[in-house]
């Protein structure tokens, strides 16, 4: 009966978040879906190009992910501003035109870190060579990189307008174009890496193509939409000269950076594990990008909580109800619990078939059955990880997560994974073994510090009133 009660009591929360999060559950499953779509196409075209397509996303990956990571920033910071709002109408204008301002300078501050982010992966491309893996894998991953690589700007433009409409509530608009051009990222993946309708058969240059054109026709979708729209088009309206400022680029980097360097640890766990992998053999690495790929797709579902979290704990915040700012997390807290052990249960239970959508090297399905186990029950501990990280980005927490993230990710995953796989002999899976205990640890740390931190706000609260 008290759990009845009980579930009665967050079921608003639960409509609540999910309303936000479902779309952005679909947005982020759409963009991950691009990786799986290119990785299952390529791998039954070659093993050579399907390790290549891996290899190359592995650098490229931890790269954009700490940049448009550094965007996150602006969606509490709107999100707040938008929960102002509803609480004070008549201080509408001026808040208004605070939002125009974070747009407006976070439109700066995008187009600085892509191209700084851009030109650093521009000098990856001649040291590929240089990472330990086979020969014939750089060969064709090179090209493939060098289409990557391009499509970065285009991406963070998206993710800006993205972040944007996040914060003022909207998470529909991504979801929809993503979805979209994932449709368009699949055919042209069908036409080129194949060779179809009069074009060659390219492989994995082929998938770069594909993607690179759904990544270009991103922001321009967005941008059309904000521009017929009429509220949104009013932030536009609002930019001026006026309203450029160091000051609040500075802001934004401040919030923005540690999301980022959080984001860029974990990725970068992810990405020298794959390296490492690689040194094993090219059935190991291949193998392992099946399992990534398909956990990455449960990590899209918390992500989407998660993101939904940061927008409902901010608002809330912003409108000054910190009961509702508690409520609101355990009810992300619960859903990314549900939504993972469905997640944890499919991957375990399908291990054996799973691969075979990928390949049909024996030697790669094998591996990659034992690695789909331990991909399962790192669920828990990821999910409520990124949950445990989106809780504390909506009330502005981010240079402690940052910190935890970098303990967690490269200090005691990375470790213990090494361990396991060379000393103790374990090979891919002790890489994986790395993984949750790594992700059990920031999940600890991220959950406790947002308890804390909540508890100083109730005291603050009553301290004033």
């Amino acid at each position: 009966m008290q759990l009845i009660n009980k579930i009665k009591e967050y079921l608003p929360y639960y409509k609540r978040n999910l309303k936000v999060a479902i779309p952005v559950m679909f947005t982020q499953i759409g963009g991950a879906l691009v990786g799986l779509f290119d990785t299952m196409m390529v791998g039954h075209y070659a093993t050579v190009d399907l390790a290549a397509v891996s290899f190359s996303n592995a650098l490229f990956f931890t790269v954009m992910v700490f940049a448009s990571g550094a965007l996150m920033g602006l969606t509490p910071l709107i999100g707040v501003q938008d929960g102002e709002m509803s609480k004070y109408p008549e201080k509408g204008d001026i808040i208004r035109r605070k939002i125009a301002s974070l747009l407006q300078n976070g439109l700066y501050f995008t187009l600085i870190i892509g191209v700084i982010t851009t030109l650093l992966l521009a000098v990856c491309i001649p040291l590929l060579g240089h990472f330990g893996q086979d020969a014939e894998v750089v060969e064709v991953a090179r090209p493939y990189y060098i289409l990557i690589v391009i499509s970065l700007l285009p991406y963070l433009l998206f993710c800006l307008q993205k972040q944007f409409l996040e914060g003022l509530g909207n998470t529909v608009v991504a979801m929809i174009i993503v979805l979209t051009m994932n449709a368009l990222n699949v055919l042209l993946n069908w036409v080129f890496i194949y060779g179809h309708w009069g074009a060659p058969a390219m492989g994995a240059t082929g998938a770069g193509i594909a993607t690179l054109v759904s990544r270009v026709g991103m922001p321009i979708c967005m941008f059309a939409v904000i521009a017929l729209h009429r509220n949104w088009r009013g932030y536009l309206q609002l930019f001026s000269r006026s309203l450029s400022s160091w000051r609040e680029i500075c802001h934004i980097a401040r919030i923005g950076f540690p999301i980022g360097g959080q984001t860029f640890f974990e990725t970068v766990t992810f990405t020298l594990a794959v390296v490492v992998v690689g040194w094993i053999s090219k059935e190991a690495i291949a193998a392992h990008q099946i399992a990534t790929q398909v956990s990455n797709l449960t990590f899209m579902l918390a992500l989407g909580i998660g993101a939904g979290t940061t927008i409902r704990v901010s608002h809330q915040l912003g409108k000054g109800d910190l009961p509702a700012v508690r409520m609101a997390s355990n009810a992300s807290i619960h859903l990314v619990i549900m939504m993972n052990t469905i997640g944890a249960a499919i991957m375990i239970g399908l291990r054996h078939y799973i691969p075979l959508l990928f390949t049909e090297d024996a030697e790669v399905i094998a591996i990659a059955s034992q690695l789909l186990v331990f991909a399962g029950l790192y669920q828990y501990s990821d999910g409520l990880q990124a949950v445990g990280a989106a809780m504390l980005r909506g009330i502005t927490d981010v240079k402690v997560p940052m910190l935890i993230a970098f303990v967690a990710y490269i200090v005691v995953g990375l470790a213990v994974g090494y361990i396991c796989a060379f000393p103790l002999g374990m090979g891919a899976a002790g890489i994986w073994i790395g993984f949750i205990v790594g992700l059990t640890f920031a999940a600890v740390l991220f959950h406790s510090r947002f308890n804390r931190l909540y508890r100083r706000l109730l005291h603050n609260v009553s301290h004033h009133s």
